[in-house]
């Protein structure tokens, strides 16, 4: 019998920008067991709910990821509106989507580039954040800011987008879809990319259901979750289907988040020709006297934002589910039993965000 050894994998090391730290318990090249540590950079974020009013909040709410800072101000909009019974004007709903999807597509680059350079692969990483620039290009057009928008409020959002500058974003996405055609076609018919990624770190349909992971994690494993297909927002308003690999393995789960950008531009596209004419925000006077939960479809899955008010300017309590968070289950059996050397790639394969995560 192989002796056992424990390395420890983090919480500062060059495959991600983030600390996590797994202790990993190896037999010769082989993870026996990998063991997750977290709460490296708490930051007391729901705490600060007794120091700031329910306004305020949603700029610490939109700082708790930079690169979902959108999703999470908006959902946090969300869940202050469901508390007040306010229904805000269609057209901020369809702006939310637009800016959420737009979010979805610059997360999805983002991570696409650092996993490419997780293998050594730098080409790949250099051409998708160099598409990923026109993302936020677009972001900041319109919003004013490229990682923290600003754009969600309390009742509606706080900027428009003309129709000739939502045609211009169409057409700029259309032009985008040739490239990001290329880029999947290199990645994903690699095949230093196929031997790094097909049959790594497999987990069954059965076990990421039962292990409660979400977004394209759990569709890279056949679980056909998405909160989207709910109807939430202005998304009852336009169709598509989630984008579900059966694969189960790194590979699957790359795929899945590669196919998700078509869709992503083409729920843009449609939202584009349906968006109403109208006001973007309803006035919201009073305080919050009740609870309520929100879900959302991140870049990463289901987010969860929990308020609860007592009828002041400041929330009793708010408390937010991350993916990220979710996945740690998934990632540690996703990690038993493949080799120490792809343990980079099997963590970069969840689309981790230590900052979510800890707050």
């Amino acid at each position: 019998m192989s002796k056992q050894i424990i390395v420890p994998f983090g919480p500062q090391h060059p495959v991600l920008p983030e600390p996590i730290h797994l202790d990993l318990v190896l037999e010769d090249e082989r993870v026996v067991e990998a063991i997750p540590t977290i709460g490296y950079v708490h930051r007391g974020l729901e705490k600060l709910v007794e120091k700031r009013e329910y306004t305020e909040y949603l700029y610490v709410a939109e700082r708790i990821c930079g690169i979902c800072s959108f999703m999470h101000g908006s959902t946090y909009c969300e869940a202050i509106e469901t508390v007040m019974g306010v229904e805000i004007p269609e057209r901020a709903k369809f702006l939310r989507m637009i800016w959420s999807e737009y979010s979805r597509l610059h997360s999805h680059l983002l991570w696409l580039g650092c996993f490419g350079e997780s293998m050594g692969f730098e080409n790949l990483f250099m051409n998708a954040w160099r598409l990923r620039e026109h993302i936020l290009d677009e972001l900041e057009a319109t919003t004013g800011g490229r990682v923290i928008q600003g754009a969600a409020k309390i009742g509606g959002v706080r900027r428009d987008i003309s129709s000739e500058k939502l045609d211009d974003m169409v057409a700029g996405l259309d032009a985008m879809k040739n490239d990001l055609h290329d880029l999947n076609n290199v990645f994903f018919n690699d095949s230093s990319v196929k031997h790094r990624t097909v049959n790594i770190g497999v987990v069954s349909k059965d076990e990421a259901y039962h292990l409660g992971a979400v977004g394209p994690t759990a569709r890279g494993s056949g679980v056909p979750l998405d909160i989207r297909m709910t109807g939430y927002g202005a998304y009852g308003k336009v169709r598509f289907e989630p984008v579900v690999e059966t694969g189960g393995d790194c590979y699957a789960r790359c795929l899945a988040r590669g196919k998700e950008m078509f869709t992503s531009i083409d729920i843009i596209k449609q939202a584009v020709q349906k968006i109403p004419d109208g006001p973007i925000e309803v006035k919201v006077t009073g305080a919050p006297d009740g609870e309520a939960y929100v879900r959302a479809e991140q870049p990463r899955g289901e987010v969860l934002h929990y308020v609860k008010a007592n009828g002041t300017k400041h929330l009793v309590r708010h408390r937010v589910r991350t993916p990220t968070f979710a996945h740690v289950p998934f990632l540690v059996a996703a990690l038993k039993g493949c080799d120490f050397a792809d343990v980079p790639v099997i963590v970069h394969s969840i689309d981790p965000c230590i900052s979510c995560t800890e707050r």
